[in-house]
Formats: C-alpha cells, structure tokens, sequence
C-alpha cells in the first residue's frame, strides 16, 4: 500500500455543546448530564480524524467573523488541518446542542456561516490544494437549498480534475426532507457513499444491509452501511460483499463516531488496502471515538 495524497473535505464547522445525559431527559424538569463545549461538524471531525492518522487534509468551510469562528479554526490547525475556512463578517459561527446518552445522540442545528459557503470558497481550495487527490463532501452541504450550490459545485470540480469522489449522506431527518431520489441524483457516480442504517433505509427501503447496498450500487460505485455496534457492510458494483463486526468497548458518547469511522474508512482505502482491512480500520477508529467525551481525537 502506498500513503493517501491529499484529501479535499467539504462541510460543515461547528461548535458542540455536548450534554452527556445520565438517564432519559426529564421533560419539563431537571437532567443530570456531563456538558462540554468543544468543536464539531461532520467535516471538521472527520478532517481531524484523517490528520490523526498522518493524512494530508484541507477543510473547505465557512464560519463567523466572531470568536468562535477563530477557536474552531485555531484548533483544527492545532490538529494538524490545512484549513480553507472562509470566516464571514455579520455571520455567526454554526452550533449544534448534542444530547447523547450512551447508544445515540439527538441533534438541534443552527448551521449559521456554514449555509454561506460558496462556488468561490470551493474554487479558492482547489487552487491552493492542487495535489489533492481525493474529494470527500459531508452530505449536510447538499442537504440544504443555500449550501447544496457550493456542494454540487465541488463534486463537479472533483470529477473534471480527476479525483476521487466520497459522501457520508449525514442525517436522516434532512434526508427525509430532501427526498431520496433528488439526494441520489446529486451524489450520483461518487466513488464512495456512505450512509447508516437509518440512512440506507431512507435511500434504499427497509431491506437488509447487504441488500441496501446493492440498491445504492446504482447510484455509486461502492456504498458502505455503517450499522453501529452491528459493524458495517461494504458492497461494490460488482457484487462483492464484505461484512465485518464492530469492535466492543465501552461507550462513553457516540458524537462523531460516524465522522471517525469514515476517516478510518477513507485513510485506508485510499492507500490501497482491501475492503475488509478498510472496514477494519475504520471500526477501530469509530471504537476509539465513542470510548471519550466529545467528537475529535484526544491524543
């Protein structure tokens, strides 16, 4: 295997307040939860994860003028990030509220400077990123009517200049929203797609992993199912089907595990291992991220 080139990740830069619930919350009353302000976004998380593992990465993004714009920036070059991250006046910096409890985590969005990212800010990355090799989109950018332009934008740009292509489908409730065949006609022909079970569901109906693969094969090349403490199901266009079982830790907060595993996924497959090292990776890299607080590498 050789080392994965450059990778080019489009999406979101947030701030998280995490709240790690101990029990059910208590509608209308009080719940005892650990809280901690930290940064996230699929994208960002998933930047920082790849750089974890020695990959070369550039996060194209967009955040506020404001003080949080410039920690979520500081912290990702911290973690060895290049960052493209446009910082927009009279914006503010995205944030989402994460309360999670040991097996899932409800999300309440205000996307903020990320609706604001454009065809330009994408261009602006690729110029100065020219050794990229692969492109990876964070769904979330697609997903919304005022940053779908800048993700389409990116996709286009990746396949003229001859990159890889890949797509985590982010969530399924603006999935829903979307609908599932305008989502499969803007990811269409991507190399890699990455949905969970919630999400193959959505896409591909109420059929078995393996078998929501196979569906999804027609819209890209290969579709990875990421089914949580299930493990993950690869499929491939030409029929091959790795299944491969999640590794058991204890769980501390599933926030980013998603974003983890792919970059796991990613940093494996695009050195050239095979699907079932890549599927491998990739669970440890989700085992890591849900045995701690908060949703980017600690070490």
């Amino acid at each position: 295997m050789t080392g994965p080139g450059r990778v080019l990740v489009v999406g979101d830069v947030i701030t998280d307040v995490v709240a790690v619930l101990a029990g059910p919350p208590a509608v209308g009353s009080d719940t005892p939860a650990r809280i901690r302000f930290t940064g996230g976004g699929q994208a960002a998380n998933t930047a920082a994860w790849l750089a974890a593992q020695g990959v070369p990465v550039t996060l194209v993004g967009a955040v506020g003028a404001d003080d949080a714009g410039r920690d979520r920036v500081a912290e990702l070059t911290r973690a060895g990030v290049d960052c493209a991250v446009a910082r927009l006046p009279g914006q503010s910096t995205g944030t989402v509220i994460v309360l999670a409890t040991d097996r899932e985590r409800t999300m309440i969005t205000e996307r903020g400077a990320n609706l604001r990212l454009t065809d330009a800010h994408v261009d602006a990355a690729f110029a100065a990123a020219p050794e990229a090799g692969h492109l990876h989109l964070s769904a979330y950018t697609l997903l919304d009517a005022a940053s779908r332009p800048a993700g389409l934008h990116a996709l286009a740009v990746a396949r003229g200049r001859g990159l890889t292509t890949s797509v985590d489908a982010a969530s399924t409730a603006p999935l829903r929203r979307a609908g599932s065949a305008a989502f499969l006609t803007w990811v269409r022909d991507v190399d890699l797609l990455l949905v969970n079970a919630d999400e193959a569901t959505v896409l591909a109906g109420g059929l078995d992993p393996a078998a929501q693969g196979r569906a999804l094969t027609a819209t890209a090349r290969r579709v990875v199912v990421k089914r949580g403490a299930a493990g993950a199901v690869w499929v491939q266009r030409d029929g091959r089907v790795v299944d491969a079982p999640a590794r058991r830790v204890a769980v501390v907060d599933v926030t980013g595990a998603g974003d983890a595993f792919a970059a796991g996924l990613l940093a494996a497959w695009l050195a050239g291992a095979r699907p079932e090292v890549v599927l491998a990776r990739a669970g440890d890299l989700g085992a890591s991220a849900v045995s701690q607080l908060g949703a980017r590498p600690t070490g």
